[in-house]
């Protein structure tokens, strides 16, 4: 007598859910950050994606408990389903975990917005104002992110400061060197982030009465939240450039010292020819 074993049908339905789910979760991404895809139109793409990689994970546990009571075929298509639904709900558990763990804010800034302008695109320059963090917040939340003192030359630091933002590969979008008469240089930068955000990036140079100090500023393009992404970014960059400069200082330990003043010649001495 032939024992018939079926296939689970919960097996394989994971399975497709499973492998349907990865090309959701992968598309929009690129296609977000291509601009293919606006904001909004993405989030819905990606909570459809989710939505298909739970129901992979669902349909593989109900699978899997079947299948040991029943001792039908289809472990691997279950596992497969399995893995594949978890692989693309992990990055909502993450970014889930970042929007429980900062406060919602698009904008963060070490000094008064004022002195930092954006260059908005066309389409976000009338967007409403943001909810900020106060002094104590954002103290809180992002310590390192602080206005940052060095001795060293403006155009020195200037140049630093460039070499990280092009080291970060971030797209500079406007540029202007400190100014022989105090006024400050400035850095407008374009960040695009691994989901496709648009975030811009703004760093002030100016002349201190101890050398020169850096302010920085970071905010969102059209987010509701941005994760923690700015607040953590001001505070990478100025921890890099705290070692930058420090390594600069080291390397070169007399660059801002005055050069020593060169010895007066002595007068020549008058011949004394016995003469009155």
């Amino acid at each position: 007598m032939r024992i018939l074993i079926r296939t689970s049908k919960w097996a394989v339905l994971a399975r497709r859910l499973g492998s349907l789910a990865v090309p959701l979760t992968i598309v929009p991404v690129l296609m977000h950050r291509e601009r293919f895809l606006d904001s909004s139109v993405f989030l819905v793409a990606a909570l459809f994606a989710a939505f298909v990689a739970a129901l992979a994970v669902l349909a593989a546990c109900i699978g899997l408990v079947r299948l040991w009571h029943t001792g039908d075929q289809g472990w691997s298509k279950a596992l497969s389903g399995l893995f594949l639904g978890l692989i693309c709900l992990a990055p909502f558990a993450y970014y889930g975990a970042q929007a429980l763990r900062y406060p919602i804010v698009t904008d963060i800034a070490t000094a008064p917005r004022s002195e930092l302008p954006l260059i908005f695109e066309p389409d976000t320059a009338s967007m409403p104002t943001p909810r900020l963090l106060t002094a104590e917040e954002q103290q809180r939340f992002f310590p390192n992110a602080t206005t940052r003192t060095y001795p060293l030359d403006p155009l020195q630091l200037f140049a630093i400061v460039e070499h990280i933002v092009q080291v970060q590969g971030w797209d500079i979008r406007q540029r202007r060197e400190p100014g022989i008469a105090g006024t400050p240089g400035q850095l407008n930068a374009r960040v695009l982030t691994l989901l496709g955000w648009r975030e811009e990036a703004v760093l002030r140079v100016a002349a201190s009465g101890r050398g020169a100090e850096v302010d920085m500023r970071s905010a969102s393009i059209g987010a509701l939240h941005d994760l923690g992404s700015n607040g953590q970014r001001i505070s990478d960059f100025l921890v890099t450039l705290d070692s930058e400069v420090t390594a600069f200082l080291r390397d070169n330990p007399n660059i801002n010292q005055p050069a020593p003043a060169e010895p007066e010649e002595p007068a020549a001495e008058v011949e004394d020819n016995g003469r009155g």
